[in-house]
C-alpha cells in the first residue's frame, strides 16, 4: 500500500556485479522502468482483484470461502516464500532470480485469466505469489547495482517510491475499468504482454550479479510454509466446516506444531533466518507487531470494503473502482507527509498521530449502513487511510534504526514477511465475518471494530517501545 511495503533488498547487495553490455544503460531511466514493471504488476494484483470479486463469484459460481482463497492464495505464497526468495537471490544471483520470478508471474497470470473454475484460479494465484516472492526481493537490490552513484540512486528511489505508491492508489480504478470493458479475466491477462516487455527490458538492461554461498536453512523455511498454510486453512475454512470440526482442529494442531518447530529451528539452528541479535531487541519485535497490525487493518479493510460497496450498496466493478479512488489516493499524500514529519520530530510522532487518526476513523466506520451516504463513507475511509499511510514509512524507519547496518537486510525481509502475514490474516478474518454474520448492520460494527482495535494495539506498541528506541539512538549519537 505504500513504498515502505516494498521488500527491501536482501543481502545480495553484498555481491559483485558482473560487467555486461547492460552497463551502458546505467544512469538512465530505462533500467528503472524495467525493474518497476514487475513490481507495479505485483502491487496492482493485490488491489485490482478485490474489485472483481463479485464478478468472479458470478462467473465461476464460487462460494465466499473460495473468494477469500483467491485473495489470500497470492498473499500466502508471497509471505511464505519471501525470505526464501531473498536467500535464493543471494545464492544464484539477483538478476537470474528476478527473471525467473517474473516469468512465473507472467505464466501464472495467463493461467488466472484462463481459469475454468474457482479451485484452478486459486492454484494459479498461488503460483503468482510464488513468482512475486522470487522477483520482488531482487528488484531493489538490482536497483542499487544499476545506479551506483549515491545521488542518482536516491533520486531514482524517490521515483520508484512514487511509482509504487501511485500503483497502489490507482489499482482499484484500473481494475474497475478493465472489468467494465473486458471482464474480470482482463485484470490478469493484461499482465502477460506487460510482463513480457518487462522480461525483455530486464534481460537487456540489468547487469548480472554474481551469487555467493549461503545456507538456505530449509527446515525453518519449510516450517514457516506449513505454519502459514495451516493458519490460512483454519481461518478460511473454519466458517465452512465448523470451528470445532475435526479438520479444523487438525489444521490448528498442524499450525501450532509447525510454529513450534520454526521457533526451535531458529533458536538452535546454526544459520537462522534472522540474526539472533534481533530477537534480543524488544523494540524489533514491537515494530514487527506494528507492521503486522497495520497490514491486518489495511488489507482486511480493502477486501471488506470492496464487498460492502458491491454487495451491500449495489455498486458494479467500475463504480467500486471509482468510489475507492479517493479513499486510496490519500495513501500517496500520507507517505510523503510521513517523511517530512519524521525529519522534524522523529518517527514516533507520525506513528502516534497516524495510528490515532486511523483508529478513531475506523471506529467511526462501525456505524456504516448500506444507506449511509457515499460521501460520508469516502470521507471516513480516506481519513483512516491517510492516518495509517502516515505511520507506515515511519514504522519502516524504526525497524531500520533498531537493526542497524549490520542486520538491515534481514530486518527488512522480516518486516515485509510479517506485513504480508498481517494482510493474509486480515483478509481471512474479514472473510470469516462475512461468512458467519448475517446483515451489514451486524457485520460492519464487528469488522470495523476489530480493525480499529488492531490499530489501537499498534498505537500502544508505539507508545510503549518506540520512545525507547529514540532515546537509545540519541544516547548512542551523544
Amino acid at each position: 500500500m505504500s513504498s515502505s511495503s516494498c521488500p527491501a533488498a536482501p543481502a545480495c547487495g553484498a555481491t559483485t556485479p558482473v560487467t555486461t553490455p547492460a552497463s551502458a544503460h546505467r544512469g538512465g531511466l530505462l533500467p528503472l522502468v524495467a525493474l518497476a514493471i514487475g513490481f507495479v504488476m505485483a502491487m496492482l494484483d493485490v488491489t485490482v482483484v478485490n474489485v472483481g470479486l463479485s464478478n468472479i463469484a458470478a462467473s465461476l459460481d464460487t462460494p465466499l470461502s473460495t473468494l477469500v482463497w483467491i485473495v489470500d492464495g497470492y498473499t500466502l505464497t508471497f509471505a511464505a516464500m519471501l525470505m526464501v526468495g531473498g536467500a535464493l537471490a543471494d545464492r544464484f544471483g539477483a538478476r537470474r532470480l528476478y527473471l525467473t520470478g517474473l516469468f512465473l508471474f507472467v505464466l501464472a497470470s495467463l493461467l488466472c485469466g484462463a481459469a475454468p473454475n474457482g479451485p484452478f484460479l486459486v492454484a494459479a494465484r498461488l503460483l503468482q505469489g510464488l513468482g512475486a516472492a522470487f522477483f520482488m526481493p531482487s528488484s531493489l537490490s538490482l536497483l542499487t547495482h544499476v545506479y551506483e552513484d549515491d545521488r542518482v540512486r536516491a533520486r531514482m528511489l524517490g521515483v520508484w517510491s512514487a511509482t509504487v505508491g501511485l500503483a497502489a492508489a490507482v489499482g482499484p480504478l484500473v481494475g474497475g475499468v478493465l472489468i467494465h470493458w473486458m471482464g474480470w479475466r482482463s485484470v490478469f491477462l493484461i499482465n502477460v504482454p506487460v510482463g513480457l516487455v518487462g522480461l525483455l527490458m530486464a534481460r537487456r538492461m540489468i547487469p548480472q550479479v554474481a551469487g555467493h554461498a549461503r545456507a538456505l536453512n530449509l527446515s525453518s523455511h519449510l516450517a514457516g510454509v506449513v505454519m502459514l498454510a495451516g493458519l490460512s486453512f483454519v481461518l478460511i475454512q473454519g466458517p465452512v466446516y465448523g470451528w470445532t470440526s475435526a479438520r479444523i482442529l487438525v489444521g490448528l494442531l498442524v499450525t501450532l506444531l509447525a510454529g513450534a518447530a520454526l521457533v526451535r529451528h531458529e533458536w538452535r539452528g546454526v544459520a537462522p533466518l534472522l540474526p539472533k541479535a534481533l530477537f534480543a531487541t524488544p523494540q524489533f519485535a514491537a515494530a514487527n507487531g506494528i507492521g503486522f497490525l497495520i497490514n491486518f487493518g489495511v488489507y482486511g479493510n480493502l477486501f471488506y470494503l470492496a464487498l460492502f460497496l458491491q454487495q451491500g450498496r449495489g455498486a458494479d466493478a467500475l463504480q467500486t473502482g471509482l468510489q475507492l479512488v479517493p479513499m486510496m489516493a490519500v495513501i500517496f499524500i500520507g507517505n510523503l507527509s510521513s517523511g517530512r514529519m519524521a525529519a522534524h520530530w522523529g518517527p514516533r510522532v507520525p506513528m502516534l498521530l497516524g495510528l490515532s487518526v486511523g483508529a478513531v476513523f475506523t471506529a467511526v466506520a462501525t456505524s456504516f449502513r448500506p444507506e449511509t451516504p457515499y460521501w460520508l463513507v469516502a470521507l471516513v475511509c480516506a481519513a483512516a487511510n491517510l492516518g495509517i499511510s502516515t505511520a507506515i514509512p515511519a514504522m519502516t524507519t524504526v525497524v531500520m534504526q533498531v537493526a542497524g547496518k549490520a542486520h538491515a537486510n534481514s530486518a527488512a525481509a522480516a518486516l515485509n514477511a510479517n506485513r504480508q502475514i498481517g494482510a493474509l490474516v486480515g483478509v481471512a478474518l474479514m472473510g470469516a465475518i462475512l461468512h458467519s454474520v448475517s446483515g451489514w448492520s451486524l457485520r460492519n460494527p464487528l469488522a470495523f471494530g476489530i480493525m480499529a482495535a488492531g490499530y489501537a494495539l499498534a498505537l500502544w506498541l508505539v507508545w510503549r517501545f518506540v520512545g525507547v528506541v529514540e532515546k537509545q539512538l540519541m544516547g548512542s549519537r551523544a
